[in-house]
């Protein structure tokens, strides 16, 4: 089988750009190009990487530089099926927005005539819902026509099923999404730290005092409560929720001795909502004994790990459609509630 992969890696990150990365590097990358690829393997992948946006800001815009960006791709692909003989076309399709409903227009009705089999692989979640109650007839018309009955629909729980049912497909699987163990070491380099915290803040409630060592394996400030919003910086992944509970949670922990500490680490989605984020993480009820919030922006890699493992709890209070959400298996593996 002879496949070709129509979708982009990071950057920017985030979770479906991490996921075709595994795909490819899980298939032995791009044939062309990779020092391994032998005759015998089952499927041979050709990558034309689709990135037509330049950072998470720019993610589901319109913009007209866009469609000249995704006239080449697509042209690449063409010539990918006739160079290289490759029959078989997997794409991403739109989360459910104008912009990138057409996007979708434009890259299948240029490819797919060409392919004899379309994969689809569903990372974003209610398309079918946003044809049914907010496209206007034609839009639903030839979104029908171009998302036609796919040969194989990946969904990743069954709850995904719609999108993958709404425009027939021939086969559905569901493959969850997964990543490799980022804390392989948690119970040697994690646990005994939580476990540790936990006893100290016991003592606290208790009104006892804490030793040095006590203190010292409980990371030094067992009075603090750090909570972490490691996501998209958008309203609608509840970033002003979260500003707003952690300012009223310390307002009820006033006369004990402790205080909750919010750690954020993510890019914005917009100026406007980073412009209105700096101005309430300024007023006196996040400001009370020092700074409640801590902003870290994107992290990755080394800073992402001291993140999760400093942390005491994951909070993804997210009100958008989520398909699967990575940095829950991420808060899971770390051992955060």
């Amino acid at each position: 089988m002879k496949l070709l992969v129509f979708a982009h890696k990071p950057p920017p990150h985030h979770g479906q750009s991490l996921m075709v990365q595994a795909l490819l590097d899980a298939l032995g990358s791009d044939a062309r190009v990779a020092a391994d690829a032998s005759a015998e393997q089952t499927i041979k992948c050709f990558h034309v990487d689709s990135r037509v946006s330049d950072s998470l800001e720019d993610v589901g815009q319109a913009r007209a530089g866009k469609v000249f960006s995704l006239l080449k791709h697509c042209l690449h692909a063409i010539w990918c099926r006739f160079r290289d003989g490759v029959t078989d076309f997997y794409y991403v399709p739109a989360f459910p927005r104008r912009a990138p409903v057409y996007r979708d227009w434009i890259a299948l009705g240029l490819c797919r005539p060409f392919f004899r089999q379309i994969i689809f692989h569903w990372h974003a979640v209610g398309l079918a819902e946003w044809l049914a109650t907010e496209a206007r007839p034609w839009e639903r018309w030839i979104s029908r026509w171009i998302y036609r009955r796919p040969d194989l629909s990946l969904v990743l729980r069954p709850f995904n099923r719609a999108d993958a049912e709404a425009v027939g497909s021939r086969r559905i699987e569901i493959v969850p999404n997964g990543i490799p163990d980022p804390c392989p070491a948690f119970e040697h380099d994690v646990l005994p730290r939580r476990l540790a915290r936990a006893h100290a803040r016991k003592k606290l409630l208790a009104g006892e005092s804490l030793t040095e060592d006590e203190r010292s394996r409980a990371g030094g400030d067992p009075h603090v409560f750090r909570v972490l919003f490691l996501s998209l910086c958008h309203r609608g992944k509840g970033l002003f929720d979260t500003l707003d509970a952690v300012a009223l949670a310390n307002e009820k922990l006033r006369t004990s001795p402790f205080r909750i500490e919010l750690v954020i680490a993510g890019s914005f989605w917009n100026d406007a909502e980073r412009r209105e984020f700096a101005q309430r993480i300024g007023q006196p009820d996040l400001n009370r004994g020092g700074p409640l919030v801590d902003y870290h922006g994107f992290v990755s890699g080394p800073a992402k790990h001291r993140l999760l493992l400093e942390s005491d709890c994951l909070c993804f209070p997210t009100k958008m459609a989520e398909s699967f959400g990575l940095v829950l298996v991420e808060g899971m593996a770390y051992g955060l509630p």
